[in-house]
């Protein structure tokens, strides 16, 4: 008699989320520039930032050199928006395969947000070679704080993600208010500011967004010199606790109804 191996609720979500993920990777190895592109464009537009701020006359920035500060900026912020971007659309890009018992929306979402992960790790190292090769001083004072930066970031796309893919299920013009509340980010969220360039009356308009947060946050772990005015941890970890647990509330609450329309 042929013997039966049972799994766990856990192995079986785990192996579901490896799959959907490999799934993941060999469709974007298949599109020819979608990879490639993902790496080229963070770097086109380092260089360019870097050009406009450096020829402003600013070859540092608040104590950190201007090219590593637009690095922490273009990289956050894009990761942010890649992050929730794709997984807003996770669960009805994956609707199909819902068909299958084993497989639920939220493996969908972490598959998606952890192949974003994966895809700027590379960027990463690609940059520490360019950088090394370039002989440019790296500094990083708290690699640790950097990488839980990083983790909070992700966390809050997926959040926000997850919140846009549940609601484009009940109604599909969600497109438009995702477009019209991130297209704003990318201005607002210090990858070519600091806060500390605008004047102190108008940090209010600012500090709400808990992006700029990780962002100075970050640039301050990694060069201690560039200083946190204005922005805090308790502040960015709450936004990112209340944010997470909205959407997986959400989640849990409408998931099985938002699948069957």
């Amino acid at each position: 008699m042929a013997k039966v191996n049972k799994r766990s609720t856990l192995q079986v979500w785990r192996d579901v989320v490896f799959a959907i993920f490999l799934r993941e990777i060999r469709g974007t190895f298949n599109d020819k520039f979608g990879l490639s592109w993902a790496l080229i464009s963070p770097m086109i537009m380092i260089v360019v930032l870097v050009g406009i701020r450096v020829g402003l006359g600013s070859s540092e920035t608040h104590g950190m050199p201007t090219v590593f500060f637009v690095v922490y900026g273009v990289i956050l912020v894009q990761f942010f928006l890649g992050v929730l971007g794709t997984t807003a659309n996770a669960i009805q890009k994956n609707k199909p395969l819902y068909a299958f018992r084993q497989v639920q929306p939220i493996s969908s979402v972490l598959a998606i947000s952890g192949f974003e992960l994966l895809v700027k790790f590379f960027l990463v190292v690609l940059l520490i070679v360019i950088a090394y090769f370039s002989q440019l001083e790296m500094k990083m004072a708290d690699p640790i704080e950097v990488l839980l930066n990083v983790f909070r970031v992700w966390l809050l796309a997926t959040s926000i993600g997850l919140i846009f893919s549940i609601s484009k299920c009940y109604v599909p013009e969600m497109n438009k208010v995702q477009a019209l509340v991130t297209r704003p980010i990318f201005f607002i969220s210090g990858i070519f500011f600091s806060l500390q360039d605008i004047p102190r009356d108008y940090w209010p308009y600012l500090t709400w967004n808990p992006l700029l947060h990780a962002v100075e946050l970050t640039r301050y772990a990694a060069y201690p010199p560039y200083g946190n005015e204005g922005v805090s941890y308790f502040y960015l970890d709450v936004s990112t606790l209340v944010l997470t647990f909205f959407a997986l509330a959400i989640y849990q609450v409408s998931w099985k109804q938002a699948i069957s329309r």
